[in-house]
């Protein structure tokens, strides 16, 4: 079974000088941008993080600080990256939790507004997971029954993920051909921010974290507006940050 789609659908795979939203920074992107006649781009960049590259990072992905001094930076290279993902839907593998919502703080540090308004977010692995639970080398051997030459390497890792999404469908039907039908099955739930710090819980944001989780975020905002302060001045993620203020906005506005 191909996959049916009605707009590009771009699969996304970051390298990072780490794995945390707030201070990690992107060293490799590559995009492989899928097209509704199975055509396709790619887009391969090395990112100067302007932070240095902990040896744990570098062990994984072999990226040293030497490789890339000279590469530009995100902000100098961040419009070329948006026009490219534009009116495009968004995968990859684990991608809903790390890869995107990492590129959407160092699209936030560059000024750069993505619009995800209506766009569409496929995380391969969540498929994988509730499948067969295993990584993306033991995914791609199972579903593409081939080994993965070059793991960690940012446009490998990406192109395979296409290729075992496109083995998914092959294999479990019952997925459908469109992306509102795998993400109907997947059931991804429906969050606020990248980080899932807030999700949406009968059309209210709720805390999705400590000891407000469950609480609608107005109801917190009102009863202890220094919590505000508090998360502005944390170790939050910039999209989390900005859609705090968003929600506090709002609530001030209806006063």
């Amino acid at each position: 079974m191909a996959l049916q789609l009605e707009r590009p659908l771009v699969f996304i795979d970051l390298e990072t000088t780490g794995i945390n939203l707030a201070t990690d920074r992107v060293i490799e992107i590559a995009i492989v941008k899928v097209f509704p006649d199975k055509t396709k781009q790619v887009k391969h960049k090395f990112v100067n993080p302007q932070i240095p590259i902990p040896k744990s990072a570098t062990d994984i992905h072999g990226i040293t600080d030497e490789q890339v001094k000279d590469a530009p930076t995100f902000k100098e290279v961040a419009n070329e990256l948006k026009q490219f993902i534009d009116n495009a839907d968004l995968s990859g593998y684990n991608s809903n939790r790390f890869d995107i919502p990492l590129l959407m703080e160092e699209f936030i540090r560059a000024g750069i507004t993505l619009d995800m308004t209506n766009r569409r977010m496929l995380d391969v692995q969540h498929i994988f997971h509730m499948m067969e639970k295993r990584t993306l080398g033991a995914a791609y051997k199972f579903y593409c029954a081939k080994e993965l030459v070059d793991a960690h390497s940012a446009e490998v890792d990406a192109t395979a993920t296409w290729e075992i999404l496109e083995a998914q469908l092959n294999r479990y039907e019952h997925l459908g051909e469109t992306l509102d039908t795998i993400l109907q099955f997947t059931g991804e739930e429906k969050y606020v921010d990248f980080a899932r710090r807030f999700i949406m819980d009968n059309d209210v944001e709720v805390f999705n974290f400590g000891k407000h989780k469950g609480r609608p975020v107005i109801d917190v905002l009102k009863s202890e507006p220094q919590y505000y302060d508090w998360m502005m001045k944390g170790d939050f993620p910039l999209h989390t940050k900005q859609k705090l203020t968003e929600i506090l906005n709002r609530t001030l506005l209806k006063k």
